[in-house]
């Protein structure tokens, strides 16, 4: 199958490659100070998550209260939304405490075709050959980075590597679930709504999560810079991975977002490399260059791309309260379901 390049290299194209390698670049970071919190044995990955979900709620919060506006969509949404995020965040970041950086970065890849289906099933979304090679390209590229750690006998086992395993799988699927639901919300409500109701609904349940399960842990905590840091850059770079997600959800939906952060396992690669001064097999960079051109294909030509069923979105749309102004000029029957092309950020 050809490929007219011309239709490729679009502005929105670049603009969602561009970001989707900044938001990865932040998951690599959040992962290494996930890991060297459990390399010091601190076990509290609820409380890991807490401040971001502080940091959206007083930031995003204010903007809305100022705006003194009726919430667009229903707050026991946000409460449901909320609950799935923190424990997708609990179950991936408790994986560090069993299984290697590495394990836990390539199973991430299943909120892939946990993505793919939600969207396909609940927003109707219709995935065409080419989305689909780009897809099977980008995966490709996943398993030779899985070769590359046989062949090069560098994947690290943690102390109990098949819960570990499970425990990421079960947290990349509620990552999908929250993907998916982000990206009708921003679609078909606001941004910064969506942003503060998860921050006040994540840090309820978080705060509560944290007074059952992580007391004891954060009592026992030998407070120093060098755990003290980790905490605060997971939070930060936390907080601007959920601040720029939605924004590459509305440009090219939650697939595309969840292809371009398959890319944090090269990135790990390269920090390994320079910052650690590790030796890595040389199948790493095949694998990088699969994945990106994987993305490209992906992310090139939605004009013709993606068309749904005209009543998609009516189907949903229950679910949220009419933005009358947006819709009049802006909105058209397919826009519920994965498709960027009526939307602009």
């Amino acid at each position: 199958m050809m490929f007219d390049f011309r239709r490729i290299w679009t502005r929105k194209t670049l603009i969602g490659l561009g970001l989707g390698q900044f938001l990865s670049l932040l998951i690599t970071s959040t992962g290494f100070t996930s890991s060297e919190l459990a390399k010091k044995g601190i076990n509290a990955p609820t409380s890991q998550s807490f401040l971001n979900y502080v940091l959206l709620a007083v930031v995003y919060g204010t903007i809305v209260l100022y705006r003194r506006k009726a919430l667009k969509a229903k707050w026991y949404y946000y409460i449901i939304l909320g609950l799935v995020d923190v424990e997708a965040n609990f179950l991936v970041v408790k994986a560090y405490q069993y299984t290697s950086l590495t394990s836990v970065m390539l199973l991430d890849c299943w909120s892939i075709p946990s993505v793919m289906l939600l969207t396909w099933f609940f927003l109707k979304t219709k995935y065409r050959f080419k989305k689909i090679t780009g897809v099977g390209v980008c995966v490709a590229g996943l398993v030779l980075v899985v070769f590359s750690d046989v062949h090069a006998g560098d994947r690290a086992g943690g102390r109990n590597p098949r819960k570990g395993d499970l425990l990421v799988i079960a947290g990349a699927t509620l990552y999908a679930i929250s993907n998916v639901s982000e990206e009708f919300l921003v679609k078909n409500a606001d941004r910064v709504e969506l942003m503060a109701m998860l921050g006040l609904s994540g840090g309820i349940i978080s705060a509560i999560q944290i007074s059952i399960l992580e007391r004891n842990e954060l009592k026992s905590i030998h407070w120093s810079a060098g755990a003290a840091l980790p905490f605060v850059g997971f939070a930060v770079a936390m907080f601007l991975f959920y601040s720029f997600v939605p924004v590459l959800l509305k440009i090219n939906g939650s697939t595309m977002l969840n292809l371009s952060l398959l890319t944090s396992d090269m990135w790990a690669v390269l920090i390994r490399i320079f910052a650690y001064h590790e030796k890595v097999d040389w199948m790493y960079f095949v694998a990088f260059g699969a994945v990106t051109v994987g993305l490209i294909i992906y992310s090139g030509g939605d004009k013709n791309e993606d068309q749904h069923p005209p009543n998609a979105a009516e189907d949903l749309r229950p679910a949220v309260k009419e933005d009358e102004e947006a819709n009049s000029g802006n909105h058209s029957k397919g826009t519920a379901a994965g498709s960027s092309k009526t939307w602009v950020a």
